[in-house]
């Protein structure tokens, strides 16, 4: 049967994550790739106690890449096959290339640590900010945006179910966009606990360093389909999925448009190969064909391979 797999980024990070792989090696073993990297110990980060370090954005980066490729190893090692089709969210992508075969780990363990300190430094601390905007539509939500920025800027940049959507930008240009959100019939307007305002146009500064990043990075055609964020479509040269990767970081990500792909070209059994359920609770609001697995242990990724 035909499946897709996807995988998480940035916000989905907690303590003891991988707790339902305790005793599977190759996660550990993923982690120490990671971590000898970086000359940093992931591991002993994501089973401390201080929550605030794994939200860094330098650190919740290359965390979330490990804990995706950990997880798909586990899968594999437990006897299952390769999926058609990969879709990553946001940082999520970086992780489906790797395991697409598009991109190396060691190699995208230094990238995703570049993007995130590219981010960080693009707007200052306490100068941007994000705010979930549910219960209105899509359209609606962007008319929002344009009224509020006054100058400033202040854009939907994550489409992630029908009535759910992500703004960024500036802080003030926000707080402006969730009063109005909220006088125009919002169920909420919460503002979401980042220091970057990912996916507007105030990270064009990083992007345009992530593109001079890439040039030293090698990107091999993928083995498995993988749908970009920034066109929901597929690339097989290098130099295209580096211009997508690079897009992606100023672009909004368009997860509805990617699921709803999906599910029309019948994947509608998928799993969320990262140690969380965000995705697998968005997938069935944007379709209720698609039945979407969570791969949160060990358990979860055998009873998957079983069909269940």
């Amino acid at each position: 049967m035909s499946f897709a797999f996807f995988f998480a980024g940035q916000g989905s990070q907690s303590l003891n994550m991988m707790n339902g792989f305790e005793h599977i090696a190759v996660v550990k073993e993923t982690f120490e790739q990671a971590s000898q990297v970086l000359q940093q110990d992931l591991w002993a980060m994501i089973n401390g106690s201080d929550s605030d370090l794994i939200a860094q954005t330098v650190n919740t980066q290359p965390i979330m890449l490990a804990a995706g490729v950990a997880t798909y190893r586990a899968y594999l090692q437990a006897g299952g096959v390769a999926p058609n089709v990969v879709a990553g969210h946001s940082l999520g992508e970086y992780t489906a290339l790797v395991v697409a075969g598009s991109l190396k780990f060691e190699d995208a363990v230094q990238l995703v640590r570049k993007r995130a300190q590219l981010m960080q430094n693009a707007v200052p601390q306490g100068e941007g900010a994000m705010a979930a905007i549910l219960g209105l539509d899509d359209d609606k939500v962007r008319e929002i945006c344009a009224v509020a920025e006054q100058g400033d800027v202040v854009e939907a940049v994550n489409f992630n179910s029908q009535g759910q959507v992500v703004i960024a930008g500036n802080a003030a240009a926000v707080e402006r966009a969730m009063t109005a959100a909220k006088a125009a019939g919002a169920k909420r307007a919460l503002p979401l606990p980042v220091s970057v305002p990912s996916h507007c146009r105030l990270m064009k500064p990083a992007a345009e360093q992530l593109a001079l990043a890439l040039q030293n990075v090698d990107i091999a055609t993928p083995q498995i389909r993988v749908i970009h964020n920034v066109d929901v479509a597929s690339h097989s040269q290098a130099d295209e999925i580096k211009d997508a990767l690079v897009r992606q970081l100023y672009s909004p990500v368009r997860w509805t448009e990617t699921v709803q792909l999906l599910a029309n070209e019948g994947y509608t059994r998928t799993a969320e190969c990262t140690p969380n359920k965000v995705l697998a609770g968005l997938a069935k609001r944007i379709d209720n064909r698609v039945s979407c697995a969570a791969l949160v242990s060990q358990e979860a990724v055998e009873a998957f391979i079983r069909g269940e």
